[in-house]
């Protein structure tokens, strides 16, 4: 059977328990005796100290009768519960309060030992087989003319001194009881508040083990655990939709690699089997081409996009004149923008303008940015590229004045594969990678890419770019001219 943390706290609460009361039984029923001992002790040495100082030295001293110390000590006795006596150094009983010594019958102490008591003042036993059960005893000696006289012992029965003993026992009983009512209580808030939220947040995560990404969690606190259920909620959610995405990018991935593919192959059975005449031939090897540069483009797109997406690209930064890398990208597109009747304005800062980047990846960025502009717009129309400063910033945005995306679309186009339906009525020999190759390699470099779009007015796709320092030295050497 599996020990869980709560098994672990109930244990440990009745180990706590049991171990507290054997500590209250042993222990501290020790100590209390201990206690109770000595403070009797000192009681009664005080009180055997002023007896020796006035009842018991006016009788050596024949101020006093003994039949009066006698009534005194009885008195005494009965008041504090004890007997007292008063002995000659040899043990020979003068003062007895429990019975008045026969002057005809002397009684003797055997073996009576002033130093019982071993340097201190009192003595736990039967005090020289005087009793026949225990006593405490204490000894206080009688002095006159700098000599004892004899000594005043006070016997208290050890009887009396548990039973105080049991009486301050049982309040340490009571504590330990109500100690342990606390702890319940401890035990029964930290049940409902914290194992029982962490059995269910346990049990949402042995839901997520088993593929259930959709179970939720039903722990709303503001404390760390709530934070914990929140952050597993989260976390379930976050696992769930990459799970969907990846099903739609096997399902995109899938589609875009079949349709060339059934082409290809419908062009070379058509041909194989007589189908497309052999004058025919180098028209349809023509499209086969097409298709197959087709394939060769999507699968540059999902290397490119892997290697940026695994952190393994290393940027190779230059400084280098971004307006001369739009001019570049511009002219390539010269010729598909003479067919389709598109002009390409360019409004650059300068006539150098200095940025800190890798020169090969921004303008594969550029390059994808035109691209696209190009797929979405209409003929006689118009695409901008426009370079600005700002402090240490520089803005490139790349505008087209064609059909717009739809404001629903416009956080999905970052994905892969990811066509509107307006671009596959437009343009189906799209990959659906290049914006996607656009967004990882700006956010490899530690920039931003943002799009405004209008539906049937056009977009501005801007991303930014760190100033060089090379910009400051051209300003200064223009100043000097």
């Amino acid at each position: 059977m599996r020990k869980t943390l709560y098994f672990r706290i109930i244990l440990a609460y009745i180990l706590f328990g049991l171990f507290g009361f054997i500590a209250v039984a042993t222990v501290v029923s020790r100590l209390t005796t201990q206690y109770c001992i000595r403070d009797k002790a000192r009681a009664l040495y005080g009180e055997a100290s002023r007896i020796s100082d006035t009842y018991a030295s006016d009788l050596y001293n024949a101020t006093v009768s003994l039949e009066a110390v006698q009534a005194q000590m009885e008195a005494l006795s009965a008041y504090m519960d004890t007997e007292i006596w008063i002995l000659n150094p040899s043990g020979r009983m003068v003062v007895n309060s429990a019975q008045a010594p026969d002057p005809n019958q002397e009684k003797l102490v055997e073996n009576f030992d002033s130093t019982v008591t071993a340097g201190n003042y009192y003595t736990v036993g039967t005090f020289f087989d005087s009793f026949d059960h225990d006593v405490l005893s204490v000894v206080a000696p009688i002095t006159s003319d700098f000599k004892i006289r004899g000594y005043v012992v006070i016997h208290m029965p050890m009887e009396n001194i548990r039973r105080d003993a049991d009486s301050m026992l049982n309040i340490s009983y009571m504590m330990l009881i109500i100690l342990l009512v606390l702890s319940l209580i401890i035990l029964l808030f930290f049940t409902e508040y914290v194992y029982r939220p962490l059995r269910r947040i346990i049990a949402g995560a042995e839901q997520y083990a088993l593929g259930n990404m959709h179970y939720p969690i039903p722990v709303e606190r503001e404390d760390e655990l709530g934070y914990l259920a929140a952050s597993l909620g989260y976390m379930a959610d976050t696992i769930a939709r990459a799970e969907d995405d990846q099903k739609k990018f096997i399902a995109n991935v899938s589609h875009d690699f079949r349709s060339p593919l059934t082409s290809i192959r419908g062009f070379l059975e058509a041909m194989l089997d007589g189908t497309i005449p052999p004058d025919r031939h180098e028209h349809y090897l023509g499209v086969v081409l097409k298709e197959t540069d087709r394939l060769a483009k999507l699968t540059n797109g999902l290397l490119t996009l892997n290697n940026l997406n695994t952190g393994g690209m290393l940027l190779q930064r230059t400084d280098f004149d971004i307006n001369a890398v739009i001019r570049s990208v511009a002219a390539s597109f010269e010729q598909t923008c003479r067919t389709r009747r598109i002009s390409i304005r360019l409004v650059l800062t300068g006539r150098i303008l200095y940025v800190n980047a890798d020169l090969e990846k921004i303008q594969q960025v550029l390059y994808n940015l035109v691209d696209n502009a190009l797929k979405f717009s209409r003929e006689d129309s118009e695409i901008t590229i426009e370079s600005t400063e700002k402090g240490d910033t520089i803005f490139v945005s790349v505008r087209d004045s064609g059909i717009g995306i739809p404001k629903e679309d416009q956080k999905l186009i970052w994905d892969r594969f990811y066509k509107t339906d307006l671009s596959r009525g437009k343009d189906k020999k799209g990959t659906g990678l290049g914006l996607s190759i656009v967004r990882e390699i700006i956010r490899a470099h530690e920039e931003n890419i943002n799009l405004v779009s209008t539906e049937g007015v056009g977009s501005t796709f801007t991303f930014t770019l760190r100033r060089s320092d090379l910009n400051d030295e051209l300003n200064d050497m223009g100043d000097q001219e």
